[in-house]
């Protein structure tokens, strides 16, 4: 997660007063104990869409409670995704929606937009659209945090690997002159 963009989210007391019931919640805690992309965790991943859907919906005057929340709540799966899970049927990316509806629901009062932006937030994976624009902003947002939280690994561990590879090359250049 950035920590600027983490700072502010952190300050802005309307984010925080309509967040605050689910992260503070035991079981969207443990969230933190399960990886989504490469170093970040899934409570750090929805607390970053669930900021950029608060703050886009609102600019654009659409149900940013609704969407905030939702986007809290989008990966609430609680298992390692990159584990088969015995019982689980389905590839993750198709499912996972469906799994952290039904989880949130048991914990949360959660309305039909709520439910309905969890479910089809993998869109366009999933064929199903999502019936309301705070749906699409999910969509776009958890892409968009998706690629933000992998590239920024994959660009750093390429920086430190390449001086390895070069001298890999130049060592066996050494050995074939010798």
């Amino acid at each position: 997660m950035k920590p600027f963009i983490k700072e502010i989210a952190d300050e802005d007391k309307e984010f925080q007063n309509i967040i605050n019931e689910l992260i503070t919640n035991p079981t969207v805690q443990e969230m933190k104990s399960y990886r989504q992309h490469y170093e970040t965790t899934c409570f750090d991943h929805c607390y970053m869409a669930a900021y950029y859907c608060f703050l886009i919906c609102k600019k654009y005057h659409l149900d940013y409670i609704s969407a905030t929340r939702a986007a809290m709540l989008h990966d609430l799966f609680l298992y390692d995704w990159r584990v088969r899970q015995d019982g689980r049927k389905g590839f993750h990316a198709f499912t996972h929606g469906k799994q952290a509806c039904q989880n949130a629901c048991q914990l949360f009062d959660l309305n039909e937009k709520e439910k309905d932006i969890i479910i089809k937030h993998m869109w366009p994976v999933t064929l199903e659209f999502p019936k309301s624009m705070e749906g699409f902003v999910l969509t776009l947002v958890d892409k968009y945090c998706a690629l933000s939280e992998s590239f920024s690994v994959i660009k750093s561990r390429l920086f430190v690997k390449q001086p390895i590879r070069y001298a890999y090359v130049f060592l066996s250049l050494l050995i074939i002159r010798i």
